[in-house]
């Protein structure tokens, strides 16, 4: 757990958590030397001299202050550290979350990232404060008691050192069982989480179908899951540190029975069976300690091991020699790619030229989406090569990049916040009418002249307060007021009523104009318009063209625009 500590405070808390833990392993120290004190002061009290124990209790005396003191500055460096552990365990955590490629950011993984950086912190944090000094007690002091039994009784002293490997395997043991079952906990907990929010955003839905009283049977069935996985490792916890307990009271047992038929046997007087079984109660309470502790630092352990498991895993290469790209040119030369060995790509090659449109049209799952993230670099190509200017994005410095490209997905999400503030997002230093201009161009002053706060009207969690086709639009002036020459548009206007619709085609047009452009495109509309369409199948590149050039080849692009044609001219015919 030590090493594992130090691992995940890096380099720069390394020296004061070893001072900590020397302090601490004083204190252990000194608390077996007192223990072992108490042989020769009973001995000499049940003796037939008693006053022959003044020496031995001023040296217990001294051992002791030292010890109290010690143990004083071990418990004040414990809080100390925890403190500052928390602050340093955010800031490292966060540093590497701000590094991690974007595609490591799936639905499930931010659940458990959640539960990492708030419960699993705490876990951490109670090592060093409450954790940690019982711990080295229950090894350093039983260490030291069995040393200095061997001043006093071999053969006591060589029961409890055979003892030792008994009570780490048991320990061990009961450690790999709330390991075991913790680890499914904090998936349910992540998931109960995420259902629970789920839960709350789609309250409407919810009520206007009539489940109110019921439930959502995600959210119950999740709920359920948690208390069972609770009710595993309580389960499962309580038969391990049930059984240490008893191997650590049979220890003690068999020291005394051992000790008592040695003095039946007159190799060992009263006065001094008497001090030796003390000094095994010593021996045996802080281990004892330990097994009443034995979950909590199970959990902290298992916490430690799930934030060295982030701290480690790999960013995306950073060039050690970055250039800059020539233009805004976008270039895929046969790249390969898939998810967890699942192929998506396979041998794309294409070209955008700059300040060109480029509509991407395929089936669902044809590897659309993943076009405009290997652009973005959320991921690095299995083969192949992304380009921009001419440059591999491999290259190109992620804040680069970055600066290149905006990025308005289907998927919006608003900040906890004002709409002011949403927007500034996609250009911090911006001012306020270069805000308000942006916003202009989105047309999201319709929506701050009707909502009571203007410019300061609260979004709320991932914008619920607003529609989606506001959310849309303030997304877009985000976009706007970023002003980057490269946009990367999964077009999502069909599930809009005709007025956001409406707007938010006003606001993608002011965002394109006069940059390089590939879109998603699902409007007919908007295929139309293109410079260039790509249709995507299976993973590959079925055609490529102008709008005419293609429909005069047949194919797969007519058959997806007949399809379109079909589906925009389905609707509903009123009844008799």
């Amino acid at each position: 757990m030590i090493r594992s500590l130090l691992t995940v405070l890096g380099p720069g808390h390394a020296a004061p958590l070893r001072r900590m833990i020397g302090v601490m392993g004083l204190a252990a120290v000194l608390q077996g030397a007192a223990f072992a004190l108490l042989v020769p002061v009973l001995r000499a009290l049940l003796g037939p001299t008693p006053g022959d124990a003044w020496p031995w209790l001023a040296v217990f005396a001294v051992v002791a202050v030292a010890q109290a003191v010690a143990a004083y500055l071990a418990q004040l460096a414990g809080y100390r550290a925890g403190s500052s552990m928390s602050r340093g365990l955010h800031h490292r955590l966060g540093d590497q979350i701000a590094s991690l490629p974007l595609g490591w950011f799936t639905g499930d993984r931010v659940g458990k990232l959640g539960q990492l950086t708030s419960g699993g912190v705490i876990n951490v944090m109670q090592v060093p404060a409450h954790l940690l000094r019982p711990l080295i007690d229950a090894v350093v002091t039983p260490a030291a008691v069995v040393l200095l039994m061997y001043v006093f009784d071999w053969r006591l002293a060589l029961a409890a050192t055979l003892a030792v490997p008994v009570l780490y395997l048991v320990y061990q043991w009961s450690g790999r069982l709330i390991q075991r079952t913790d680890h499914g906990r904090d998936l349910v907990i992540a998931e109960a989480g995420g259902r629970v929010v789920e839960f709350a955003q789609t309250q409407p839905v919810l009520r206007a179908f009539g489940r109110t009283v019921e439930g959502y049977r995600l959210l119950d069935e999740a709920l359920v899951a948690q208390r069972d996985a609770g009710r595993r490792m309580i389960t499962t916890g309580v038969w391990g540190m049930i059984g240490f307990g008893l191997v650590v009271q049979a220890t003690f047992t068999a020291l005394l029975v051992l000790g008592v038929s040695f003095a039946l046997g007159g190799s060992l007087g009263v006065p001094e069976l008497l001090a030796l079984l003390v000094l095994a109660a010593r021996f045996v309470e802080p281990l004892a300690m330990a097994a009443d502790l034995g979950g909590a630092i199970r959990l902290g352990r298992n916490a430690l091991s799930r934030m060295i498991e982030l701290l480690e895993t790999p960013l995306l290469p950073q060039p050690t020699a970055p250039r800059k790209p020539g233009d805004t040119t976008i270039e895929l030369v046969e790249v390969s790619f898939g998810y967890d060995s699942r192929p998506v790509l396979e041998q794309v090659s294409l070209r955008v030229p700059p300040r060109s449109m480029t509509a991407l049209v395929g089936p669902s799952g044809s590897g659309k989406t993943t076009v405009t993230r290997l652009i973005a670099r959320f991921f690095d190509v299995d083969s192949g090569s992304v380009r921009v200017g001419g440059v591999d994005v491999r290259e190109i410095a992620g804040d680069e990049l970055m600066s290149l490209v905006s990025l308005v997905f289907q998927d919006v999400y608003l900040f906890e916040g004002t709409i002011e503030e949403n927007i500034r997002v996609g250009r911090p230093g911006a001012t306020g009418e270069q805000v308000r201009a942006a916003a202009r161009l989105a047309r999201v002053e319709e929506i701050v002249a009707r909502l009571p706060g203007g410019w300061q009207a609260r979004t709320g969690e991932g914008g619920v307060t607003l529609s989606g086709g506001e959310r849309q639009r303030i997304s877009i002036a985000r976009a706007i007021l970023k002003d980057a020459p490269i946009v990367l548009l999964d077009e999502a206007t069909a599930a809009l009523d005709p007025e956001n619709e409406s707007a938010v085609q006003d606001a993608l047009t002011a965002l394109t104009a006069d940059r390089t452009l590939l879109v998603i495109a699902h409007r007919l509309q908007t295929v139309v318009a293109a410079d260039q369409i790509v249709v995507l199948d299976g993973g590959r590149i079925a055609q490529s063209g102008t709008h005419e050039e293609l429909m005069a080849r047949g194919g797969r692009y007519a058959e997806f625009w007949a399809e379109r044609n079909r589906a925009h001219g389905w609707r509903l015919l009123p009844t008799r």
